[in-house]
């Protein structure tokens, strides 16, 4: 049977011509398993959902997204609620969710396994309409992403992604947020809150290990809410340590609730990201879980 291979040829700061060099590798991988394979190289952005979509009505019985986060969410959002298995050949930045599924990071060990996977189901997020695989947020981790998703960063990858962090934290100003919050216990919880972020996670990390929500689970039907209210910069910056050694919700002025819909708003109209991708919003913005939307072969 056919499997389709979605490449970004630039992901993780790729050297030009990268592309037919992913290209062949896919093939031979693919062609060794056994399958037909079709290779599909992304344009622009917004591409590999229109490749995914078109790849899922042919009938493919499996969808390759090689890239970053942005392919990520393109692909995994064209697939969601239907019955095509996304698998994962991770290559950008942070490749959270990669990471937290024990993928890979060779693109042939990535491909192969997933080729022999057998696919399960697992949640996806939704924030302000917009489908997300791994996390979404608002606030600090927002304006990181608009700033290397921004034309004039020519610097991509992990380091260019340091780079803009370590500026960030120096001048980055907190905002206040009304959060309300569905656990699906019958109860709700309604705050205020002065907040450095506020991140929605479906898996347990940010990327390159760093563990915004140590206990979340990508098949457990909740998403994990964390809050990151501010006293001090300095506190602030003193805890970056415990995203990487599963402390995070020991941090100051840390949250983390489990739920399944939530609403945040502000008096400003907010920026906010799904997977890395930024998005302008408004003053009131809607989260939710869609438990098991998504086949995943990993």
């Amino acid at each position: 049977m056919s499997v389709a291979i979605i490449i970004n040829p630039i992901s993780g700061g790729a050297r030009p011509g990268a592309g037919p060099l992913r290209a062949r590798t896919a093939m031979e991988a693919v062609e060794r398993h056994g399958d037909t394979p079709e290779v599909f190289i992304t344009e622009r952005p917004g591409h590999a959902r229109e490749l995914a979509k078109a790849a899922a009505k042919r009938g493919v019985r499996l969808v390759l997204a090689w890239g970053g986060d942005g392919t990520l969410n393109e692909v995994a959002s064209a697939l969601a609620f239907g019955e095509v298995p996304l698998g994962l050949v991770p290559s950008g930045s942070g490749n959270g969710l990669a990471r937290e599924l024990g993928v890979s990071q060779r693109p042939a060990e990535a491909i192969a396994a997933a080729l022999r996977a057998s696919p399960r189901l697992m949640d996806l997020g939704e924030l302000g309409g917009h489908l997300f695989a791994n996390a979404a947020g608002i606030g600090f981790d927002a304006f990181i992403a608009s700033r290397f998703n921004d034309p004039s960063n020519v610097r991509r990858g992990l380091l260019g992604y340091a780079r803009i962090t370590s500026r960030a934290l120096l001048h980055y100003v907190p905002e206040d947020y009304r959060v309300s919050i569905d656990a699906g216990d019958g109860l709700s919880d309604r705050s205020a809150r002065h907040a450095v972020l506020v991140t929605i996670a479906n898996s347990a990390q940010f990327g390159n290990n760093a563990r915004i929500a140590p206990a979340a689970r990508v098949d457990d039907g909740l998403l994990d809410l964390v809050i990151m209210e501010e006293s001090s910069r300095l506190r602030t910056v003193m805890q970056v340590p415990r995203l990487f050694n599963g402390t995070v919700g020991q941090a100051a002025g840390c949250t983390i609730t489990r739920m399944r819909r939530a609403t945040i708003e502000s008096d400003r109209p907010m920026t906010y990201h799904v997977d890395g991708e930024t998005i302008a919003g408004g003053t009131t913005l809607k989260a939710r879980v869609h438990p098991g939307a998504l086949w995943i072969a990993a």
